[in-house]
């Protein structure tokens, strides 16, 4: 039996987890010795191999470590699809989740006030102004009215009525600005002030997706239909990041293995149709045939002969549908025949 896994995260050992492939192997190994004796001895009917039943366990677990809070499953249960599995604490990733949405709603707030122009008080006491400079224009254009004309009856000098002009000219200079601050007050800021709060509102929604993705992440659920395997940890442990806390097998990836002869595996082509039976069952099951390893599985110390080549047996993999995998079990013995192909 192999395990395959499919969560991301650091690897390393686990306190109880399945046996270490070269452990597999090794009992791959005494399999496929006893497969050499049993067909020694001629046991074997023609067209028909020994073989046994393989899993490929999903090793489920969460890129985050922490304390198991919950365990949804044990061993030995059916689950389906989407099924909860197991759930972590989650306390620090809840207070990163509400410190990340009350920044966002700050820079949202910040992008909508800059959108706006000033308060309708501050309009008011601006306008004011206006009026008020225009007060103090319209005054100084009648002063410079009557300077000029007491200029011309000899009454002031030349500096007075110098005077008199610059002081109409500066209020209606003041009048331009005041106009000029009442109508900005009505725009809101500048572009590049907005698009600079725009950008900021962008990288909090970003940083509370990133916040609520890593609490999701404490909670896992069963990526196919299977059945419950194993479980490594107990509510209350420690779980390290990367470590699976719960191995899953989905019938899909319950295949046959078999060992066919060197004279035998030339014979046979991905797709092939194979038929499985094992002890105690009176019915067999139709398989086909997935994968033809490109490697002998018993090589002679010696350079091949015709003798030394009847020695090399090559695996091949069968899949069985799974609505039919769900009555084989990893491990199981099985007797593979193979089926002749269709005539057209």
């Amino acid at each position: 039996m192999s395990a395959k896994r499919l969560d991301s995260g650091n690897s390393g050992p686990c306190p109880r987890t399945p046996p270490p492939r070269p452990l597999l192997q090794t009992w791959s190994g005494l399999l496929l010795c006893f497969l050499f004796l049993a067909t020694g001895c001629g046991d074997n009917h023609p067209g028909s191999f020994q073989g046994y039943v393989e899993g490929e366990y999903q090793l489920i677990s969460s890129p985050l470590a922490g304390q198991l809070l919950n365990l949804s499953v044990q061993r030995g249960m059916s689950i389906a699809a989407d099924a909860p599995l197991f759930t972590l604490e989650q306390q620090s990733e809840g207070a990163a989740v509400s410190e990340a949405e009350q920044v966002l709603q700050r820079a949202k707030d910040t992008l909508a006030n800059l959108g706006k122009g000033l308060r309708p008080s501050e309009i008011a006491a601006l306008q004011a102004k206006v009026a008020q400079a225009e007060a103090a224009a319209t005054l100084a254009g009648q002063e410079l009215v009557r300077r000029e004309t007491l200029f011309q009856q000899n009454a002031i000098s030349r500096e007075e009525l110098d005077r008199a002009r610059k002081e109409k000219e500066s209020s209606v200079a003041a009048v331009a600005q005041l106009t000029a601050e009442l109508k900005t007050a009505g725009l809101g800021a500048r572009p590049d002030e907005v698009q600079a709060a725009r950008a900021d509102v962008k990288a909090a929604e970003n940083r509370l997706e990133q916040a609520r993705w890593r609490m999701t992440q404490k909670t896992q659920t069963s990526p196919a239909a299977g059945y419950v395997f194993d479980t490594f940890y107990v509510v209350g442990e420690f779980v390290p990041a990367g470590y699976p806390v719960v191995s899953i097998l989905p019938p899909g990836n319950i295949k046959v293995r078999f060992f066919v002869p060197e004279t035998v595996v030339g014979t046979l082509a991905a797709g092939g149709q194979v038929s499985i039976g094992f002890d105690g069952v009176g019915k067999t099951y139709q398989g086909t045939i997935s994968y033809i390893s490109p490697q002998a599985e018993y090589t002679p110390p010696i350079i091949y002969s015709r003798e030394t080549r009847a020695k090399l047996v090559f695996m091949v993999e069968a899949k069985v549908p799974p609505e039919q995998s769900v009555e084989l079990h990893p491990g199981q013995p099985v007797d593979v025949k193979l089926e002749p192909p269709p005539h057209g």
